[in-house]
C-alpha cells in the first residue's frame, strides 16, 4: 500500500522533472533559435563580401569595349573634368589608349557634355589624344559637343580631327577661373582674430580669413593669364586655319552651337550616330568610357569628395577651365 506521504513525494518529482524537462527543452529551443540567426548573419557576411568583390573586380566590369567587328569607339566626357571624377585624366587617357589599340576601331568619338574643370587634367587629355594620332593615322578622333562642350572641355575637343556640335549646344568658354571668398569683414563683426605662422612671405596669399594684398592678387592674375595663354595656343594649334578669330573669341564667352559653326568653334553640326554613319562609316557604337563600380563610387564621393568641397567652400581652390 502506497501512503499519502509517498504519494505526494511522487507527484512532486514529477512536477520537479516536468519543470526540468520543460526548462530543457525551452534551452535547446533557444540554442536552435541562437544557432539559425548565427547561420543567417555569416550568409549575409558572405553575400555582402561577394558582391563587394564582385563589384570590385575587373571581370564584373568588362563593358561593350570586347564587341567584335568594325565599330566606332565612344567615349564619354561627362561632368567635371577633375582628378578622381568620371571624366579624369587616367580614366579618359585609359579609355582612348584602349579604343586606338582595338584593331576593329575604325574611328573614336568623344561625346562631350562637361562645363570644363581643371587645365591640368584637361592638358593631359589634349597631349595624350595628340601622341595616339601621331602613333595611329588611320584613327582619326571626332569631338561631339551634346548639351554642352566649355572651357576645359572645347580644350580636349579642340584635340581632335573635327568637332560636332547642335544647333543648341554651347560651345566655347576659352578662359580660366579661380573663385573664393573673403572673411575678413565677418571676422571683424565677429571679434575674431586670425592668427597664421608662416616661413615665406606670401605662403599664406590665398587665405580668405587675411586681407588681400596688390601685390599678391597682381602675382596670381599672371598665374591666371599664363593658363589662359596655353589655353589659347592650345585651340588655335587644333583648329588651325579653320578658326575665324574675333576680339572676343577668348574673352570666356560661351556661344550656341550654331554660332560656334560660323566662328569655326566647330566643323558642323551632328549627333554621335550621324558622325559614326556619315562621317566614320562604321555605325555601330563600342562604349570604351571606364566605368566605376557602384562601390568604388560610393567610396570616393564619401573620400576625396569632402576634402575638395571643403577647400572649394573655403575658396582654396586653384585655376579653373570652366
Amino acid at each position: 500500500m502506497v501512503s499519502a506521504a509517498d504519494s505526494k513525494g511522487a507527484v512532486e518529482d514529477a512536477k520537479a522533472w516536468a519543470l526540468l524537462e520543460s526548462t530543457l527543452n525551452a534551452s535547446l529551443q533557444e540554442q536552435r533559435r541562437s544557432r539559425r540567426w548565427g547561420i543567417f548573419f555569416k550568409l549575409l557576411t558572405f553575400t555582402y563580401l561577394f558582391v563587394a568583390l564582385a563589384l570590385l573586380s575587373p571581370l564584373g566590369q568588362l563593358g561593350s569595349s570586347a564587341a567584335v567587328g568594325p565599330h566606332t569607339a565612344v567615349i564619354e566626357v561627362r561632368g567635371v573634368i577633375a582628378d578622381q571624377e568620371e571624366a579624369s585624366a587616367d580614366n579618359l587617357v585609359g579609355a582612348l589608349r584602349e579604343a586606338f589599340e582595338d584593331e576593329n576601331t575604325k574611328g573614336i568619338v568623344l561625346r562631350i557634355n562637361s562645363p570644363g574643370g581643371s587645365p591640368v587634367q584637361s592638358g593631359y587629355v589634349y597631349d595624350e589624344i595628340k601622341r595616339l594620332r601621331a602613333l595611329h593615322p588611320d584613327v582619326k578622333v571626332y569631338a561631339v559637343i551634346t548639351d554642352i562642350g566649355a572651357s576645359g572641355a572645347y580644350y580636349i575637343a579642340s584635340a581632335a580631327d573635327e568637332i560636332y556640335a547642335d544647333k543648341a549646344s554651347l560651345v566655347g568658354s576659352i578662359g580660366v577661373t579661380a573663385a573664393g571668398f573673403g572673411f575678413v569683414g565677418t571676422m571683424d563683426k565677429l571679434g575674431v582674430e586670425r592668427r597664421t605662422y608662416t616661413a615665406g612671405e606670401h605662403k599664406a596669399f590665398l587665405d580668405p580669413f587675411q586681407p588681400e594684398k596688390p601685390d599678391e592678387r597682381a602675382f596670381w592674375q599672371q598665374v591666371l593669364n599664363t593658363t589662359h595663354e596655353q589655353f589659347i595656343r592650345s585651340v588655335r594649334v587644333g583648329r588651325g586655319d579653320r578658326l575665324k578669330e574675333t576680339p572676343d573669341m577668348f574673352s570666356g564667352l560661351v556661344w550656341s552651337g550654331e554660332q560656334a559653326l560660323e566662328l569655326g568653334l566647330v566643323d558642323g553640326l551632328a549627333s554621335t550616330s550621324a558622325v559614326a554613319r556619315d562621317v566614320i562609316g562604321a555605325e555601330d557604337l563600342v562604349d570604351f568610357t571606364r566605368q566605376e563600380s557602384p562601390l568604388q563610387r560610393f567610396t570616393r564621393q564619401l573620400g576625396a569628395s569632402v576634402g575638395a568641397e571643403l577647400a572649394t567652400r573655403l575658396g582654396l581652390q586653384g585655376p579653373s577651365l570652366r
